[in-house]
């Protein structure tokens, strides 16, 4: 077994704690990657506080992973040694159902192995990034492009591809209306990707603190939705809706600002249900809708796709011992736009 120290938390209520964690030896096609740095998600500040579901703590958490390859089984083929490399939100599938064949292993019919708050094939619980090293099958790790800095790297795995799914799926482009509602980081993060896929992007925030941000990222415009005028501007304006936020929103209002045929996509994930008056859907024919990160080959599209338009997130680089803190600014909106753990004060 191979030791890493790391970050736990050990209950809901709970601050982080210097721990060490077992990573398992190498199998025939397992990858060991020293993890220079790791992303704070909004999933991980649900996960550590419990608000999705009882949670086998100890908890590591972490799935925007950034890092180098130190060791390889004996038939890796895909890395070597030195390789730059990122982990995402999973490290296992089934590999054999329907949607792991067509590339889509984040929606696995048996369910996909999350990087932590999991159990993986050997049984054992799965531990995150927050941590030192890490050891996961070749098939689900990715190559970072040269261009790309680690610390930069390591919020596209989670943030990046999150957004990025939904976009290509729902075919952002030119000729296409696309509104991202949050400037967080999944917000910016859509907004950066949306202008580079060519599309007319709106930001639709609660107010306008983060305007020049957003016109900076590439936002064609910037409403605030405190000013209920912005939904009476608005009103049957748009193909896409990329809903970023955490927290319960009054998705029919929100409904209405697509045009004929628009889609709303949810990619944040509030831990209280959300509701929805149907009539805003069938008005228009509309769709509200969801997307899950994102498949092993289209996440590596996206690197590759960030790399080619110079697209990183903003990031504040933090040590270990300020994740506590992190955690309480996410929560206020205290970020511009992802923290990212040095993994060297770990």
């Amino acid at each position: 077994m191979i030791t890493a120290k790391a970050r736990a938390v050990d209950g809901p209520d709970k601050h982080f704690r210097v721990a060490e964690i077992k990573r398992r030896d190498l199998d025939l096609h397992d990858v060991l990657i020293e993890i220079k740095f790791a992303g704070i998600c909004h999933s991980d500040i649900h996960t550590a506080h419990g608000e999705w579901g009882p949670v086998n703590y100890p908890l590591v958490p972490g799935h925007e992973i950034a890092g180098i390859v130190t060791d390889v089984g004996a038939e890796v083929t895909k890395y070597k040694v030195g390789d730059r490399v990122g982990v995402g939100c999973m490290v296992d599938s089934c590999g054999d159902c329907e949607n792991c064949r067509k590339g889509e292993e984040q929606y696995c019919l048996n369910g996909n192995v999350p990087t932590y708050a999991g159990v993986d094939k050997y049984g054992e619980p799965t531990q995150g990034g927050y941590s030192t090293h890490i050891v996961v099958t070749e098939d689900f790790v990715v190559r970072i492009p040269d261009s790309i800095e680690l610390d930069a790297a390591a919020p596209l795995l989670c943030a990046g591809i999150t957004t990025y799914s939904p976009l290509n799926h729902w075919c952002a482009g030119p000729g296409k209306k696309v509104a991202v509602v949050g400037l967080g980081g999944l917000g910016h993060m859509a907004v950066k990707i949306a202008h580079a896929m060519g599309a007319e992007v709106t930001v639709l925030s609660q107010t306008l603190n983060k305007k020049e941000d957003g016109l900076q990222f590439g936002a064609d415009h910037y409403y605030a939705t405190s000013n209920p005028e912005t939904f009476e501007r608005l009103s049957g304006t748009f193909d896409l809706i990329i809903n970023t936020v955490s927290a319960k929103i009054d998705i029919s209002a929100y409904l209405s600002l697509l045009a004929l045929d628009g889609t709303l996509v949810n990619v944040g994930a509030p831990a209280e249900p959300l509701s929805l008056n149907v009539f805003s859907l069938i008005g228009h024919r509309r769709s509200f809708a969801g997307s899950m990160i994102g498949g092993i080959r289209e996440t590596q599209e996206m690197l590759n796709f960030c790399a080619e338009h110079n697209i990183v997130p903003n990031i504040e680089v933090i040590s270990a011992d300020q994740i506590d803190e992190a955690y309480e600014r996410v929560l206020t909106s205290d970020v511009k736009y992802r923290f990212v753990i040095d993994s060297s004060t770990i």
